[in-house]
């Protein structure tokens, strides 16, 4: 387990370099960012990737069902001069206007929701018309995929692709060295998997159509994370399916 997995401020500050250097840009491919404009994260834990929309005077809403993310948002947001509404509710049940969003934000989520479908489907309806849905997760195939940094024992959080072996073996190696409520969170993840190919059909499913999609090597996050520089998997590559699975540590997608 990495620092910024228990210092919530250093992870709530490299959420917001992340997002100035490379979301920012990403989402302006397709809307205009202006004071006028309304975003919204869903799964905003600390708040980090709303920080640059934020500086920018957009109207910043950030729902998580965590309430002591959404009080850490609260706090690093009121500490940064800054204005944001955080909620803590279940996407699923907030009551929320239709089409009121200009850009919604969707990072490092949807690979923890079963029913991605039905999360789209409630995106759909919050999203302006021209509005842009930001999605971005790690392959399932990739080699921690599987979110297993998050173990507590070295070897569990450093060993690549331990989350693709077989279910009995996997979950038996998690409970011998992590604790009961790390387990439950890590075989959630692997119930919950995407991949490229299951997130294009989901949100096919859903009424979106792909406006562009970006498939990393090396992770924009990385480089808050380990100082490595972050590389765009090429065209060719990205058509070789189970490849392009296995080494996209980042897909970023612009959903309208």
């Amino acid at each position: 387990m990495q620092q910024r997995h228990t210092d919530r401020e250093v992870y709530f500050h490299e959420l917001a370099q992340t997002s100035e250097r490379y979301f920012i840009p990403y989402v302006e491919r397709v809307v205009t960012l202006s004071s006028s404009a309304r975003v919204l994260e869903v799964g905003c834990g600390e708040g980090g990737n709303l920080v640059p929309f934020a500086r920018r005077g957009c109207a910043v809403t950030g729902v998580d069902r965590a309430a002591v993310r959404v009080a850490e948002a609260q706090s690093f947001f009121s500490a940064a001069g800054l204005e944001g509404h955080f909620e803590a509710a279940d996407i699923f049940n907030w009551a929320a206007p239709a089409a009121a969003y200009d850009v919604i934000l969707l990072h490092d989520v949807v690979e923890h929701v079963p029913d991605k479908a039905g999360l789209l489907c409630i995106l759909r309806r919050l999203i302006r018309p021209g509005g842009v849905l930001f999605v971005g997760f790690p392959s399932w195939l990739m080699p921690f995929g599987g979110h297993q940094q998050i173990a507590r024992n070295a070897f569990v959080a450093h060993c690549p692709f331990l989350h693709l072996l077989p279910l009995p073996c996997y979950a038996g190696l998690l409970r011998r060295f992590e604790t009961p409520a790390c387990v439950t969170e890590l075989l959630s993840i692997r119930a919950c998997r995407c991949t490229v190919r299951r997130f294009e059909r989901e949100a096919l499913l859903a009424g979106w159509t792909v406006a562009d999609r970006q498939l990393w090597w090396v992770n924009p996050h990385y480089e808050q994370k380990f100082g490595l520089r972050p590389r765009l998997m090429p065209a060719w590559w990205a058509r070789l399916p189970l490849v392009r699975d296995m080494t996209a540590t980042a897909c970023f997608y612009l959903l309208q």
